[in-house]
């Protein structure tokens, strides 16, 4: 095993060790993986700073835009106002209603405002209907996670996959410019995924998903939760005021500190009544607890708190407890639907054979059409311009940024390989026979399952990809197959609540406890482990 093999390896684990104990937000985590394997020599700076201009990562801060364009327009708000059910419900009915409705959008839009957004309005809406608010946010959580598995905008795991795909084809072209052999991507004609390449597979996955969700999902779920009740019963609120939950962000300047020592009341307007903290309402004197990301606050602050704070990235959610009526009335809400379905629409068109034949000067993908729309919707103010900025979770570009250069040193140093030799030598017990080919999908998704439960997804797939591009060069196989099941593998984080951010948002909201995303989402990673490792093989063949 050579220098470079251990190297990497040790730095992996210093990551991942890095990012479980949460030392620094995972983009610095991630860098300083980065400017060790620079350090080492394993890297160039070149190949360290390539992700900064991926197009897939470029697509992502645009798709930021574009998802805040639609949220403030209202039209999210509007259809999920539209589907509740306003009489006789029950819990399965309004299942039924609601979710295959939030995976459809989720395949086509960020999840985490999907969830954001929702959350609070289902919470609310299912109080009034007299129904536990605990049947149905976690099930949220996870419609729009198996929606988004199903098209490649669905989640920013899928076009990190991309991103990765298409910066392999480019350095394949350019090794076979310069004599090399042509690689395994040039091979199979692989130059990145189109729009629908995921739903071959992922409808499948979500049909079954969205059963389990309805019909199943509400007998493994708490009745109610303590902080719930103790939120309701809380203190009554004083006269002009308004009660809201608000989750803290990552951007709070009280992170770490007291309520003692920090004075919410001066900078924001509001009295703090209680600190939830995983599905618990903190006891004894909360005032002395020191506050960290995701905790959830109820306050008693005046109504246009709302108004002022909404926008801003100090805060997750903010939800005023008892409203769950959508803003009526904005002339734009359908103008932003239609750009988003242009959007859609046209860059599934664009990868047509008949027109990229007849515009060869101009490649209509998803990345052309997310710049088209993010452009015309910062000139029709469906955004503020000005605070542009703002929108991006530039945590999350970071860390995809430097998730590229982590790829290509597991790649450069040899370690995939390594690792790759290990994973076909499972199949040595089954010989050659069809059932191999099962094994090796199921070692791949396992591997990068674990990684995205105890990591970020985004970190899970950059440390998977390079793996399923040696396994398949290895075979002399398809490599779409292996990297369709790490796009899956990766977007399956339902055991635990720090797998994916749309588990924490609603455990925030819903008072959740760490052992009710397990007995939920279990079955959801058994479900989503069989479905792709059987379907993958009969669908792509190999």
């Amino acid at each position: 095993m050579s220098f470079q093999i251990i190297f990497v390896a040790l730095v992996l684990l210093f990551m991942l060790c890095a990012l479980m104990r949460e030392c620094l937000r995972p983009g610095l985590i991630l860098f300083t993986a980065v400017v060790m394997l620079l350090c080492a020599g394993i890297i160039n700076p070149e190949e360290a700073l390539k992700g900064f201009s991926n197009k897939g990562m470029i697509t992502v801060a645009l798709l930021y835009l574009v998802s805040e364009g639609v949220r403030k327009s209202g039209i999210l708000e509007r259809i999920m106002f539209r589907v509740l059910p306003k009489k006789d419900v029950t819990v399965t009915r309004a299942n039924l209603r609601f979710f295959p409705i939030v995976s459809l959008i989720s395949a086509f839009f960020n999840n985490t405002p999907v969830v954001v957004i929702f959350a609070p309005m289902i919470k609310n809406w299912a109080r009034k209907m007299k129904l536990p608010p605990t049947k149905f946010l976690i099930p949220l959580s996870y419609a729009t996670v198996i929606g988004g598995i199903c098209t490649l905008i669905g989640t920013t795991t899928n076009l990190v996959l991309h991103g990765m795909l298409l910066q392999e084809h480019k350095d394949e072209v350019k090794a076979v410019a310069n004599g090399a052999a042509e690689g395994i991507l040039m091979k199979f004609g692989i130059d990145g995924m189109h729009m629908f390449e995921l739903s071959k597979v992922g409808v499948i996955i979500a049909l079954v998903g969205l059963v389990y969700l309805i019909f199943f999902s509400r007998y493994l779920l708490p009745d109610s939760r303590k902080a719930e009740d103790e939120a309701e019963e809380m203190t009554v609120v004083p006269p002009g005021a308004v009660r809201h939950e608000v989750m803290l962000g990552n951007r709070f300047p009280g992170i770490g500190k007291t309520l003692r020592e920090f004075d919410f009341y001066r900078r924001y307007g509001g009295h703090v009544r209680a600190i939830s903290r995983g599905g618990a309402i903190v006891e004894g004197d909360y005032t002395q607890v020191r506050m960290t990301h995701d905790d959830t606050l109820l306050i008693d602050a005046p109504e246009d708190f709302y108004d002022t704070w909404k926008d801003s990235r100090v805060f997750w959610m903010i939800n005023r407890v008892g409203d769950y009526e959508p803003p009526m009335g904005s002339k734009k809400r359908f103008f932003a639907l239609a750009l988003l379905i242009m959007m859609i629409i046209g860059a599934t068109v664009g990868e047509l054979p008949i027109v990229t034949d007849h515009f060869k000067f101009i490649k209509l993908d998803m990345f052309f059409f997310a710049c088209v729309t993010s452009v015309i919707m910062a000139w029709t103010r469906m955004f503020s311009p000005k605070k542009y900025t703002k929108f991006f979770s530039w945590d999350v570009l970071i860390t995809i940024a430097c998730a590229f250069a982590i790829s290509t040193a597991m790649t450069k140093s040899g370690f995939a390989d390594f690792i790759a030799s290990y994973i076909i030598a499972l199949t040595d017990n089954v010989g050659q026979s069809r059932w191999g080919i099962y094994v090796i999908l199921a070692a791949l998704f396992l591997i990068t399952n674990i990684f995205t439960e105890l990591i970020t997804n985004n970190a899970a797939a950059a440390l998977a990809f390079p793996l399923a591009l040696s396994v398949a060069e290895k075979l002399g196989a398809n490599p779409m197959p292996f990297v369709v099941c790490i796009c899956f593998a990766a977007s399956s984080a339902f055991s635990t609540p720090i797998g994916y951010q749309t588990n924490l948002i609603v455990q925030g909201v819903g008072g959740y406890k760490f052992t009710d995303f397990v007995k939920v989402g279990l079955p959801m990673n058994i479900i989503v482990f069989l479905l792709s490792v059987f379907l993958i093989p009969l669908v792509y063949g190999m």
